[in-house]
């Protein structure tokens, strides 16, 4: 699995506070979801998400991960853009 998706996926979740919203918005299955969030999980090995059958909460450690992530996104699309800029400039 692709580490940056589950990246996103997460922050998604985080957002919406939903598997099913985040699957909408990210044009995947809702089991595509929950595959991208254990695998994330498993491999920082620790709960990102409380999970109930009606509802989605993020844990103590889910609480202080999502701002990380959008600071990560920001700075990986401002260095596309920047070599995307470069590339043309020559």
């Amino acid at each position: 699995m692709d580490k940056l998706i589950a990246a996103k996926v997460f922050a998604d979740v985080a957002i919406t506070g939903s598997f099913t919203a985040t699957a909408d918005r990210l044009d995947m299955s809702r089991p595509m979801v929950t595959r991208y969030i254990e695998a994330m999980e498993s491999w920082l090995n620790i709960r990102l998400l409380h999970r109930t059958t009606r509802r989605v909460s993020l844990t103590t450690a889910g609480d202080v991960t999502p701002p990380n992530l959008v600071q990560l996104f920001h700075r990986i699309l401002c260095s596309l853009k920047i070599a995307n800029w470069c590339h043309i400039a020559k």
